[in-house]
Order: structure tokens, then C-alpha cells, then sequence
């Protein structure tokens, strides 16, 4: 994975759409602790290569950041039926996201 975020997000209806397992990762290219995040998170997501996985470019006025209330980065939402299951704010282990996507993957 890269830590590329993409400005083009999807609307929160639009994510309450999507059946099964859903992984929504908010932060920033810039950011320091995204950056030093990203090896966990890659370590975590390994073997979940077909996982839905929308990282989003997250900052002042973006929707979708305030819809989930998201205040650090990088948050992971994880969303199974459209509906929030786990959430990782700036996780310091790549045991810490595998939990959070134990509980949305079947």
C-alpha cells in the first residue's frame, strides 16, 4: 500500500450502501503520524488485499471527517453492513488494526 489519500470521497449514505466488510482510513500525506503509522497499517491489511479501503485526504470543511467525528489522524473506520463496528485512531501496532478488522471479516 502507499500512503496516497484521495480528496474524492464518498458521501456517509453512500458508505451505509456498501454490504460486508468496509475499512475508511482518514488522514493526510503530510502528516507525521500517518507516515509513521503506515508500516503497521500495511502489516495489518496484508493478506486483505480485496478489502473496500477508501483512505481519505482528510482537513478543515471535509465532510465525511466530521460526519465520523474523526479528530486525529489516521483514523480507521471499520464498517461492516455500513454500520461502524471498530475504530483505530493512530495505531501503534499492527496487532491493534488485525483486531479491528477481526471483527469485520468473515
Amino acid at each position: 500500500m502507499t500512503n496516497h489519500y484521495t480528496t474524492d470521497e464518498p458521501d456517509r449514505e453512500a458508505l451505509r450502501a456498501i454490504p460486508g466488510p468496509v475499512v475508511v482510513e482518514f488522514g493526510a500525506p503530510w502528516c507525521p503520524w500517518c507516515q509513521a503509522a503506515r508500516p503497521r497499517i500495511d502489516e495489518a491489511f496484508a493478506g486483505h488485499e480485496g478489502l473496500t479501503h477508501f483512505k481519505i485526504e482528510d482537513g478543515k470543511g471535509r465532510p465525511l471527517g466530521r460526519a465520523f467525528r474523526v479528530k486525529l489522524w489516521p483514523t480507521l473506520i471499520f464498517l461492516r453492513d455500513g454500520e461502524e463496528v471498530a475504530r483505530c485512531v493512530r495505531p501503534e501496532s499492527a496487532e491493534s488494526v488485525k483486531q479491528a478488522l477481526a471483527r469485520i471479516v468473515t
